[in-house]
């Protein structure tokens, strides 16, 4: 019989994948850190392993660095679980000599499955020797779930709603702690612990299928780890954007866990800024959450754009020659089609403070330059979302 070693730190998650492969007659054990896995591994002997990248004591990275170094272990499968937005991460993961990398907030059970079979075959059935081995990629709104995979993933999203309400609590509590803390080190304490809750969060919300709250978590869990990393990022900016994607969150647990609605909606934005690196800068961060934009270098060409197209969410510069951010604002406020469009103003840190007190001339947001890429992907997945959610357009 095939056998699979699950390496994974969300016991919520080892337990649900652990008892999915048992029930299809795989043989499986599970660790919680890098260090035990590896020791399991060599006893267990498996045939594949399932290994998130983000483990305590032993990072998943340096855990695939090690099994490629034993002779024994150079040759298996090893399929990788990361948050979408640590592109480096997942890269190394790669050079390290993973298989196949996954994201944790998009892969349901059932997708796992289909490809822990194409990698080894069926329990019990080498590959090749009969056993049906063939993976199709789903396409998107198609459902190729059998029955008993229907009422599997249907239990797992009634647990993981019926778990929002604490969820909830614990995340507003930590961001309170957050805000109150006094001093880096009791400040990246609470970070670091607000990074490890949204962490469970994105592997619960993949597992159960609630593609919208995993990815807002995925995305949170990315900022949160880049502060933990680089505490000179930790800015009034920063933290005002971490309370606002907890408050989101909170309005996805009442309002996006809809079954039907759990693809992440088009959308169409704008990109306002007269210097040419910081509008690259903006752009580039909307497509690493596949966020499509158009761009304008002024004020005019930008009003020409919102009359020809309808966008969903525009970033405006404050500082442009001609006309500044707040001046356009007011006039795009005047097309009918804009009343209620979202409108984050992009301002420099010296200036932040200030301006966020200020009448806002019509805008949603503020995010300060010079702004984390993360940062600015998490601002726009929440205004995205929360107005097509809003407005029920999808």
């Amino acid at each position: 019989m095939k056998k699979i070693l699950i390496i994974e730190d969300n016991q919520i998650v080892a337990n649900v994948y652990r008892n999915k492969f048992a029930v299809e007659g795989y043989v499986t054990e599970a660790a919680l850190d890098g260090e035990t896995g590896l020791k399991l591994m060599r006893t267990f002997k498996p045939d594949l392993m399932l290994l998130d990248l983000m483990l305590p004591k032993m990072s998943g990275v340096e855990v695939i660095k090690q099994i490629r170094s034993e002779a024994e272990f150079t040759k298996l499968p090893i399929i990788v679980f990361s948050n979408t937005y640590l592109t480096n991460l997942i890269q190394d993961a790669w050079k390290a000599g993973a298989n196949k990398c996954l994201s944790k907030a998009s892969c349901s059970p059932k997708d796992i499955l289909d490809i822990v079979r194409a990698s080894i075959g069926e329990s019990g059935i080498k590959k090749g020797s009969g056993g049906d081995t063939t993976f199709r990629k789903k396409e998107k709104n198609e459902t190729l779930l059998a029955p008993k995979d229907v009422v599997f993933q249907a239990d797992l999203a009634k647990s993981f709603v019926e778990s929002l309400p604490a969820t909830l609590a614990s995340l507003r509590a930590g961001m309170q702690s957050l805000v109150k803390a006094s001093g880096e080190v009791e400040q990246l304490k609470h970070i670091y612990e607000l990074y490890r809750r949204l962490h469970a969060l994105t592997g619960n919300a993949g597992l159960a299928g609630m593609n919208l709250i995993a990815k807002m978590a995925d995305s949170l869990e990315a900022l949160l780890k880049e502060l933990y990393e680089k505490p000179k990022n930790i800015n009034t900016s920063t933290i005002r954007t971490v309370a606002a994607g907890i408050d989101f969150l909170g309005f996805l647990f009442d309002r996006g866990t809809q079954v039907e609605k759990q693809e992440i909606p088009d959308a169409s934005i704008l990109v306002v800024d007269d210097e040419p690196i910081s509008r690259r800068a903006v752009i580039y961060a909307l497509e690493k959450a596949h966020l499509p934009s158009i761009n304008a270098e002024n004020p005019g060409d930008a009003l020409k754009l919102l009359g020809e197209k309808n966008f969903d969410l525009v970033f405006l510069d404050v500082d442009m020659p001609g006309m500044t951010g707040y001046e356009l604002c007011a006039k795009l406020r005047n097309m009918p089609q804009y009343k209620k469009t979202p409108v984050v103003f992009v301002t420099a840190l010296s200036d932040f403070d200030s301006r966020t007190n200020s009448m806002m001339a019509g805008g949603n947001d503020f995010i300060a330059k010079p702004f984390l890429f993360i940062e600015l992907t998490v601002k726009a997945l929440i205004h995205i979302l929360r107005s097509k959610l809003q407005a029920g357009r999808w």
